[in-house]
């Protein structure tokens, strides 16, 4: 009985956070409304200042003018929620951590949000140029270059979910070595297949080009050496932390 209760006390507190995250979602798409076609202009400025003279997006469904601004208010509100989402899933496991890794919920929010909205701004402002401006020059004589703008919103989207995810390969790998998975030792030997890791994903989620592939996996593979990096400083001020206290605690014992 004790088992079951303490399972429905779980229940409940993650229904309780989902709704708390569906809430705060709501509220800033609510805010967010009368700006969708803004929002959705701002987007697709990337494609617009590629396309030749005179070029421009087309809908070719009856309800896309509508429904697409839309989800563009749902991507922007997703991006400025997530500080808000990643703090209630964060309070959620909090119970079942350690003191020291309690410590760490503020640091680990705030580091993943800011590298989600710096791999969404690198996507925007030097990817989306360079591969928009290479699919309008390299669009055969005589064919006109007009995206279908639900077209244009799921691409931009997958970019920025991968850029934005591949920017949080430094947290994950501060988070394995603090956790015990891996040790920093197993990670720097581990670099030259993530290195071929990074471009074979590059490949995967970029467009068919060799510039848009490379400014995947370079990215990717510098920030798994900054969290390489970051781990390692920290693995040796906790060391550092700990050793002083056994100093002191035997000095005291004599």
């Amino acid at each position: 009985m004790g088992i079951t209760d303490n399972l429905i006390s779980h229940l409940i507190e993650l229904r309780n956070r989902l709704l708390r995250i569906a809430i705060g979602l709501l509220l800033i798409i609510i805010a967010l409304f009368p700006f969708a076609n803004e929002i959705y202009h701002f987007l697709a400025m990337p494609l617009l200042a590629s396309l030749p003279a005179g070029g421009q997006m087309i809908a070719t469904d009856v309800t896309t003018p509508f429904f697409v601004p839309m989800k563009s208010v749902l991507l922007t509100a997703f991006v400025i929620s997530l500080p808000h989402t990643l703090y209630q899933i964060w309070a959620f496991v909090a119970p079942g951590l350690y003191t020291y890794e309690r410590r760490l919920i503020w640091p680990l929010i705030s580091a993943s949000t800011l590298l989600f909205l710096c791999g969404m701004a690198f996507a925007y402002f030097l990817v989306f140029p360079v591969v928009f401006g290479f699919i309008s020059n390299t669009a055969p004589e005589g064919v006109a270059v007009m995206t279908d703008i639900g077209n244009y919103l799921d691409f931009a989207m997958s970019l920025f979910i991968a850029f934005g995810l591949a920017f949080e390969v430094p947290v994950a790998v501060v988070l394995m070595v603090k956790t015990g998975i891996v040790s920093v030792a197993s990670l720097r030997e581990a670099r030259s297949y993530v290195v071929v890791g990074a471009f074979v994903v590059g490949a995967i989620v970029t467009p068919p080009d060799v510039i848009s592939q490379f400014m995947l996996a370079m990215p990717l593979w510098l920030l798994y050496e900054a969290g390489i990096l970051v781990a390692n400083l920290t693995q040796k001020s906790h060391s550092t932390g700990t050793s002083s206290v056994g100093t002191q605690l035997a000095a005291l014992d004599e």
